[in-house]
């Protein structure tokens, strides 16, 4: 679906509305639920006689969703590709690319993803992201001159060894042997080769969407932090903690860049370490990155309202996600309301957020199920109200 932006000049007597939803996760992608919320608003407004000019695109945060929120708004369709998830298992994933085809969108959730591997017993010294890489590679032969990499919900803690694995590089031990897949085995790192790396991917721009800030190593580092959610007992992670130890000592040997502490480079289990150590790459917070691909910024900077919203609205959604960000580009010159399928903020929370009001699209008492079956009909209802209710003011 694609989302078309408004450009012309609007009346005085016009209220200016900017829609930008994340997807509800599970229920509804952001692009269904911005054109969901577009209709039920237009609707209330005009049974008010109203006349308001919306500006509807979706929105996301750099992690899961992100792909669709892109394409639904560039308009095209993702390529869907045979690449292997984060225990080498083959595995169908999907590429984003915008309609010019100069810019890639890739997941790791799409390549090394803890779901993919939610059938197995974990094993987190051997997870990959080589998958990832096949899809990084693939977009290179594709000739884009831009990949978006959204760090979100991996299962890897290899430090992008296996990405890099896939565009040409070899990771080898004292005896010049590979060694084998995951961050267990870092520790054993003599020598990168980097002889046979694929020359394009030094050309594009690497932009990286990273919502936290944690360093590589360490109390705070990828390992300790990230590593028991994905299966790493207090023996893995000092293992892995000592492997991206010694990814970075050869790194930095290799390249004369020290990264070990710098914020950001232990999301996603240290994968943005190897593509900062030989290209140049931007990290950026999720919500930012995709707020300048979209334009999001002018969109909302011209807003007199705003509508967000997410699947649920709580604590998290204040610190990094969607709505924190729609909060910071719009400023304190528009409103801004979030319709979200719960909300858990406090009144307190609620009215030192920002947020002018928070509406729940459950009718009643409704279980996770009930709600996921008609979420976008729900979304629109609440839009219809909302708009009878502001408009009245």
């Amino acid at each position: 679906m694609n989302l078309q932006q408004n450009s012309a000049p609007v009346a005085d007597d016009v209220l200016r509305v900017a829609i930008v939803p994340d997807s509800f996760k599970g229920s509804a992608r952001a692009g269904d639920v911005a054109a969901a919320l577009a209709q039920g608003f237009s609707k209330g407004a005009q049974s008010l006689k109203r006349k308001v000019d919306i500006t509807a695109v979706p929105f996301a945060d750099g992690g899961e969703g992100t792909l669709e929120a892109l394409i639904d708004t560039w308009g095209t369709e993702a390529l869907t590709l045979e690449t292997t998830d984060a225990l080498g298992r083959p595995v169908t994933s999907r590429l984003g690319l915008s309609k010019d085809q100069k810019i890639a969108v890739v997941e790791a959730a799409e390549a090394a993803g803890l779901p993919q591997v939610s059938d197995v017993e974990r094993k987190p010294l051997e997870t990959s992201t080589y998958g990832l890489g096949v899809l990084v590679s693939h977009a290179l032969e594709l000739g884009v001159q831009q990949i978006i990499l959204c760090l979100g919900g991996s299962a890897t803690t290899d430090g992008g060894t296996g990405l890099l694995s896939a565009l040409g590089a070899k990771f080898l031990d004292e005896q010049g042997q590979q060694l084998p897949a995951g961050g267990g085995a870092l520790g054993k790192l003599a020598k990168i080769d980097t002889s046979g790396l694929d020359p394009r991917a030094t050309q594009v721009r690497w932009q990286i969407a990273c919502d936290v800030t944690n360093p590589l190593l360490g109390a705070q580092g990828a390992a300790a932090i990230f590593g028991p959610q994905k299966g790493a007992d207090k023996n893995d992670v000092q293992v892995l903690d000592q492997g991206l130890e010694r990814l970075a000592d050869v790194l930095e040997a290799d390249t004369g860049r020290n990264l070990r502490q710098d914020p950001g480079m232990g999301a996603a289990g240290g994968l943005a370490v190897c593509l900062a150590s030989y290209f140049t790459v931007e990290l950026t917070p999720g919500w930012e990155l995709v707020a300048q691909v979209l334009n999001a910024h002018e969109i909302l900077g011209s807003a007199d309202l705003v509508l967000t919203g997410e699947g649920r609205l709580d604590s998290q959604s204040l610190n990094g996600k969607v709505v924190s960000g729609v909060l910071q580009a719009a400023g304190e010159h528009a409103d801004v309301i979030v319709v979200a399928g719960s909300v858990q903020l406090s009144d307190d929370e609620l009215e030192s957020s920002g947020i002018l009001a928070a509406y729940s699209i459950a009718p009643g008492p409704a279980s996770l199920a009930e709600l996921s079956a008609d979420t976008l009909g729900l979304v629109q209802r609440t839009a219809f109200s909302l708009a009878r209710t502001y408009l009245r003011r």
